[in-house]
């Protein structure tokens, strides 16, 4: 293991500074060469240090799902967790749903709530709307119906649509399995022995005695979505922290091991790729960004701080221009996409 720090360490001293720079500033000063044990107590110190703000959790809490779980195609409506069609006339499990549909009295069908994917109930203490029960890193909006039957159900292997197990524990679905597992990880981090993964999951730990194999699994096998890379920005805002997993799902496997989820941080493998050299300019710009890469660009999205998709472009070229002169002045997220599926997000400054 050693050895393998050492290579690593000589490996980063080598790379060109234009590489490092595409890790978010969020994360300057942080050892790459480490891993297991070492990288996760400095990962652990970092969201804790950065966590500034602390979200009271009525309203505040309502009104940051209202702009975090926007559907980006759609601001007028919000995901919810654990859903999956829109398209029947069961509305328990609709994927989306108006987010001015929120619930705050007792009669809820048909509307959303805000469901705490880690239980306040097993947390060492459990607990109550503060502290991890305020944190919207780990609460997303549900539909109220499927947020009373998952309850406090622990997470168990599954496939297919989010389901209770024969055993009687919960699957959140292919396409929620993954935030999960990056929702475990950063609760696991930020909050130590008050909830550990272990403490809202079952299953074998073949690759870690603090990680169940199941979250690790779920982090290779489901990618980081567009989602959930806006919404780590929008949170950052708001509470002052991030979720390191949602944007480096590789940082899980080399603090716990397991399948080996996406690097998209370069200076953390030794792999012959080649890495993306990307640059926007001007920035801040009055209207007119261009963005030059060393890769081929498939598609840029620009989304508002609240979520919310404000252009799409599919420029298949290297090099590419964007034009936000029609939109007001401000701060903005650009979800870079490449031709090799890998993604990066920068800030755009509107004057």
């Amino acid at each position: 293991m050693q050895v393998f720090k050492f290579m690593i360490r000589l490996l980063l001293l080598l790379l060109p500074l234009s590489l490092i720079a595409q890790v978010p500033a969020y994360y300057t000063g942080l050892d790459y060469g480490q891993t297991g044990e070492d990288l996760e107590n400095d990962l652990s110190a970092l969201v804790i240090a950065t966590h500034t703000y602390e979200l009271i959790y009525t309203p505040e809490v309502w009104n940051a799902l209202k702009l975090a779980d926007l559907v980006p195609e759609d601001p007028s409506k919000v995901f919810l967790i654990y859903g999956y069609n829109d398209s029947d006339n069961d509305h328990v499990n609709d994927r989306t749903r108006s987010k001015d549909e929120s619930c705050h009295t007792s009669s809820c069908s048909g509307k959303w709530v805000r469901e705490h994917v880690f239980p306040k109930s097993l947390g060492n203490p459990s607990f109550g709307n503060e502290g991890p029960g305020s944190d919207a890193h780990s609460i997303r909006a549900v539909d109220y119906t499927w947020n009373n039957s998952r309850s406090n159900r622990k997470f168990a292997e599954g496939e297919g649509d989010s389901h209770i197990t024969s055993q009687g524990f919960f699957y959140p679905g292919d396409e929620w399995k993954g935030d999960v597992a990056r929702m475990m990880m950063y609760m696991h981090l930020r909050y130590g022995n008050r909830c550990t993964a272990n403490q809202v999951s079952i299953g074998e730990h073949n690759f870690h005695e603090d990680m169940p194999d199941i979250f690790l699994q779920w982090n290779a096998e489901d990618p980081v979505s567009e989602y959930e890379l806006v919404r780590n920005e929008v949170l950052q805002t708001m509470q002052g922290n991030r979720n390191p997993f949602i944007d480096n799902p590789y940082l899980a496997t080399l603090i716990w091991g397991g399948p080996e989820a996406e690097n998209t941080w370069p200076q953390m493998s030794v792999k012959d790729e080649i890495f993306a050299i990307t640059q926007v300019y001007p920035n801040p710009s009055n209207g007119g960004f261009i963005v030059k890469s060393n890769k081929i660009i498939k598609s840029l999205s620009v989304f508002s701080v609240d979520g919310s998709k404000v252009l799409g472009e599919k420029p298949n070229k290297s090099e590419a221009k964007i034009n936000l002169e029609e939109i007001k002045s401000g701060a903005y997220i650009l979800l870079i996409q490449y031709a090799d599926e890998t993604k990066e997000t920068k800030k755009l400054i509107l004057q």
